[in-house]
């Protein structure tokens, strides 16, 4: 009975739980066992269970079966956590003649990863019958040859092993002749026919004999042979080789033609009898091309490619003949001596191209298999990680080697990593493999946004438009992706007691700084803004700088006068004696602009001057002085106009009126300067008025002109209503309505009062009342007066009206 998962006895149980400790103890390695030529998706063993994993585990972790050769053999059915067969297994194939034969893996497992050693021997099955390497011989015997003469040596091979390896050899039939088995060194059996009983060639000169070579399985195979033995006339001297055993070595991949060693054998006959030649009689159908024998001189020459790592020992059978039928045969064994001609393999095993930054010292890279099909000491191996990169490589299990960080890794300094893996093997000369894997680092939020200045100092004019752009600021950050990605945000702060947004925003994304309102310098001159940027990671980073935002001021303001001071209603006069002589300090005009630098520079102009060749004003400090001596025939009266201008571009200006009073006394001066005012006001109030009686006479205009319209309308009503009706026009007057020659009078006597004053400008109007309460209203026809009562009502509600009548 076969065992597919690992093997067990008859005890059950108790081995497995046996077994079980075993497997702990070495290091997680199992040994299953599955016959060969099992069909694909035979059970093998279940891996889960005998590691205690559960099997989603293995599913999960990723598990996965690695080997350099033979991974299609066995494959791993991750779902059940089992081992089934992946392809047909041929035992003969894998291994030759090699026992045990034996499987090597490696389960892998990540999230963490693992490391587990598998072991499948394939038991051989018999398959395979066994085979001579030819189907016919022919031998010669002289018939003067004793019993127990030897004529050849034959062999089958039978790529089995064990019990079903070859077991022995039969021959029929035995009536002269008969068969040895004997065993070469190796252990290979190998038949050698004799002579039984004498011969006679009168009687029987060919024979046919059947070779049947049987191996131990079951059921048991046979191959055959046929040998043609010919009975020769006497030739009683066999040739003898000079060694019963010939042995020799040769190096493998050595040249072809290269000599391996001269086999020698003697013949006491002479003549044709004496004649010896040599000829292969027994050899493996693997070796027939890698040999040349020659036939005269038996030298044994290379005539193919020696491959140590093919085949390590030779055995070749030799048969020396002479011309008579005398044979002998003997064996030649070729030991080949391994040369350092494999480089070592590496083969990756797992491997994640990709690690973050900040992974921990000792993390695990990679998991790579080394290994040399040489032998000895040529196949002994170091692998090292080539440069100074922060990475080294320890050795885990035998030929396996896992690659760790021992440093720490800096994606800003080296985004990527080109990790050689370097062996070398201590055969001599040495050979050395190189492997490289690219390593990206990956990145994490280690870096925080930096500005390219540490502070910044910007100017903006005054009276800017809200939304202009008044500096730009430029952060970078060093990380990749969304940790790179910089916002910008004004931090909040006041100044003048309002929140900083209410002047200022900023562009999340650019860092363009616009204000929000129009500065303006005499409030503000300078802003310090405080940004903040703040990059897109989980946590973010962030830094801050600040911006220096001075306002720069435009001439935006006109110079004000502060002295002399101007009133609406009285006027301000310097007075000068008329003893005043040349430079005379009348008055200083005191002017001040809010603005700054050149746009607060003031000077003085005398614009305006009842007379200019008696005043001038300095140009920079606004000083009236008189440019020569008063005189009795300058007026007392002395009206200036003094422009003050800034030194902006463009300037702005303010005018001021000083009025000067050239004379000794006070009261000289009082009329004219009452004048002076009572003139100002009436331009004040002759402008006012004027604008009045224009609105008044508009609307007056406007309602004599829909009352006529009216009036017209309601007439022609009433007369077409008159005309229907057909009754008679009798003239009506109202009472109190006298008509004195066609004009109108008026029963009372109105009297008015008019009274003036010395300045007509300033003169009073009196109108006087009449002893009744009357108002006149005027026909524009003026054909008559009517009286409205004091009641207000109209004529048209009195009873004897014609308008009532029905």
């Amino acid at each position: 009975m076969w065992t597919f998962g690992r093997e067990r006895s008859v005890k059950g149980k108790i081995l497995s739980l046996i077994l079980l400790f075993l497997i702990e103890t070495t290091v997680s390695q199992i040994r299953y066992s599955v016959p060969e030529e099992m069909r694909k998706g035979s059970f093998v063993g279940n891996v889960a269970e005998d590691l205690g994993i559960d099997a989603k585990r293995m599913k999960s972790g990723g598990a996965r079966m690695v080997s350099s050769d033979h991974t299609e053999y066995i494959r791993l059915d991750a779902d059940k956590g089992t081992l089934v067969v992946g392809e047909r297994i041929d035992r003969e194939q894998l291994c030759g003649q090699a026992s045990p034969c034996s499987l090597n893996f490696e389960m892998i497992m990540t999230s963490p990863m693992q490391l587990h050693s598998v072991v499948v021997e394939v038991l051989d099955v018999n398959d395979n019958a066994p085979a001579f390497h030819e189907k016919e011989m022919h031998a010669e015997i002289v018939e003067s040859a004793p019993p127990g003469t030897e004529i050849l040596q034959v062999s089958a091979t039978d790529p089995d092993v064990g019990v079903n390896a070859l077991h022995g050899y039969t021959l029929h039939p035995t009536t002269h002749f008969n068969i040895r088995v004997q065993s070469s060194p190796n252990g290979n059996k190998y038949a050698q026919l004799y002579l039984s009983h004498p011969v006679d060639r009168e009687k029987e000169e060919k024979t046919v004999l059947t070779l049947t070579a049987v191996d131990g399985g079951e059921p048991q195979r046979t191959g055959t042979m046929k040998i043609h033995v010919t009975v020769r006339d006497t030739n009683d001297n066999a040739p003898v080789f000079t060694q019963s055993i010939y042995k020799t070595s040769v190096r493998e991949n050595v040249s072809k033609g290269t000599f391996v060693l001269s086999l020698s054998a003697a013949d006491a006959d002479e003549g044709m009898n004496g004649r010896v030649t040599y000829h292969f009689n027994r050899m493996s159908s693997k070796y027939v091309d890698l040999f040349l024998l020659d036939e005269i001189s038996g030298d044994l020459t290379v005539n193919g490619r020696i491959d140590y790592e093919e085949t390590k020992i030779y055995e070749i059978g030799v048969q020396a003949k002479d011309q008579g039928g005398q044979s002998t045969s003997t064996n030649v064994i070729i030991e080949v001596i391994d040369e350092n001609d494999n480089a070592p393999l590496i083969t990756l095993t797992s491997f994640s191209n990709t690690i973050t930054e900040d992974s921990p010292i000792g993390t695990t890279v990679a998991i790579i298999n080394v290994k040399d099909l040489d032998s000895g000491k040529n196949s002994k191996v170091d692998c090292t990680v080539a440069g100074n990169i922060p990475f080294v490589i320890h050795s885990s299990l035998k030929s396996y080697y896992t690659l760790v960080t021992n440093g720490i890794l800096d994606r800003e300094r080296n985004p990527e990593y080109n990790i050689t893996f370097i062996a070398t093997d201590e055969g001599s000369p040495q050979l050395s493999t190189n492997q490289t894997i690219t390593l990206k680092v990956s990145d994490v939020n280690d870096n925080t946004p930096v500005f390219e200045q540490s502070s910044y100092q910007a100017n903006v004019l005054e009276n800017n438009s809200p939304g202009m752009m008044v500096f730009s600021v430029k952060a970078h950050d060093s990380d990749s992706g969304q940790n790179a990605r910089v916002s910008y945000l004004l931090i909040d702060n006041e100044l003048s007691g309002n929140p900083i947004s209410t002047y200022l925003s900023i562009n999340a994304e650019t860092g363009a700084i616009q204000a929000v309102r129009s500065f303006d310098y005499e409030q503000i001159k300078t802003m310090n803004i405080h940004i903040k940027a703040q990059d897109g990671g989980s946590p973010p980073l962030s830094s801050n700088t600040t911006v220096k935002l001075n306002i720069q001021d435009q001439n935006d303001n006109p110079p004000q006068v502060l002295y002399p001071v101007q009133t609406g209603g009285s006027v301000v006069a310097e007075m000068v004696p008329r003893s005043a002589d040349v430079g005379y300090l009348v008055t200083k005009v005191v002017a001040v602009d809010v603005d700054s630098g050149q746009n607060a520079w003031l000077s003085y102009k005398l614009q305006k001057a009842t007379d200019r060749a008696l005043f001038e004003v300095g140009l920079q400090n606004g000083e009236i002085r008189t440019i020569r001596q008063v005189s009795d025939k300058d007026a007392v009266k002395q009206r200036l106009t003094v422009i003050v201008e800034d030194n902006g571009q463009p300037s702005r200006s303010a005018t001021v009126i000083v009025n000067v009073a050239v004379a000794d006394s006070f009261p000289e001066v009082l009329s004219e300067f009452t004048d002076f005012t009572h003139d100002k006001e009436y331009k004040d109030n002759l402008t006012f008025y004027l604008v009045l009686a224009l609105a008044v006479v508009s609307f007056l205009f406007i309602t004599c002109l829909v009352v006529i319209i009216s009036v017209k309308i309601y007439r022609w009503r009433q007369s077409r209503i008159l005309y229907q009706s057909k009754l008679p026009v009798i003239p009506y007057y109202p009472p109190r309505y006298s008509d004195t020659l066609g004009t109108g009078t008026l029963p009372h006597v109105y009297n008015y009062e008019v009274c003036r004053t010395t300045d007509s400008r300033k003169s009073d109007c009196k109108f006087g009342r009449a002893g009744s309460q009357n108002v006149l209203i005027m026909e524009p026809s003026s054909t008559g007066t009517m009286q409205r009562i004091q009641s207000d009502r109209n004529i048209l509600d009195e009873p004897d009206s014609p308008l009532e009548v029905s």
